[in-house]
């Protein structure tokens, strides 16, 4: 958590003084005047009202096959769905060490994608696990108290899933967003496994008769009664995704 201070630090303090220069050559934002930057101090004179954010890039990682924003991986091998197929994908850093420490197997990469998780098996090294870990290995509260080091100092908000496991309940969900405002935070994205029809990363997992009984659905009031002139959303109705369910 440190080091991602002192990352995010050191990369808002240089787009700080880039904006600095510009505003010597082209004036401050406008509505400059009487916000926070008016402190009369030459280091505050800057052209940009933000400058640093961490914008939301998982189909961007995907596409140019690079990680997503301070995401950790989402799992060291997983099937990717969708509609027409299923692929076995496995993290190109973890295979590359894999085949030169001499335990790459397809059986058990197909193992790790059972799994997602590299955690507690026997054919890979410890110090391997150290290194790979994912985001189902790490616990809600340090997810979130990574993305609050980030966006100490990030001028607008951060984008960061925090992953929950199929049985988190309500309680868990709650707790973890009342530590993010604590924290700093501006906003976060909770996600819990399998709680969506079509997942478009996944790993494996047993399901038992009573996964979907366990899960209760919070009591709500009777809505008001409707106004002719309204507009109205069916309750199974998420922005046009026919596998979704609000």
């Amino acid at each position: 958590v440190e080091l991602a201070e002192k990352i995010m630090k050191f990369i808002d303090d240089e787009a700080k003084k880039k904006s600095v220069e510009i505003a010597r050559k082209r004036g401050t934002f406008p509505n400059f005047r009487g916000s926070t930057y008016d402190t009369n101090k030459p280091e505050d004179r800057v052209r940009n009202a933000t400058r640093t954010t961490i914008a939301p890039t998982g189909s961007i990682g995907i596409i140019a096959g690079a990680s997503s924003g301070i995401e950790p991986l989402f799992a060291i091998s997983f099937i990717r769905k969708t509609p027409q197929f299923e692929l076995l994908e496995v993290n190109p850093l973890f295979e590359e060490i894999a085949k030169k420490r001499g335990f790459y197997t397809e059986d058990l990469m197909k193992k790790i994608a059972k799994r997602g998780s590299i955690q507690g098996i026997d054919e890979i090294p410890e110090d391997v696990q150290k290194v790979f870990v994912t985001s189902m290995d790490i616990t809600p509260e340090d997810h979130i108290r990574m993305q609050a080091a980030f966006q100490k100092y990030t001028n607008n908000a951060v984008s960061k899933t925090i992953n929950f496991p199929y049985d988190t309940t309500t309680e868990e969900i709650s707790d973890a967003y009342i530590l993010s405002w604590k924290l700093g935070c501006k906003g976060i994205t909770i996600y819990r496994d399998g709680s969506r029809d079509l997942q478009v990363l996944n790993i494996e997992r047993e399901k038992k008769s009573s996964d979907k009984k366990d899960i209760a659905k919070t009591p709500v009031d009777e809505p008001p009664e409707q106004k002719s002139d309204l507009m109205t959303v069916d309750e199974d109705y998420v922005g046009g995704c026919p596998k979704c369910n609000l």
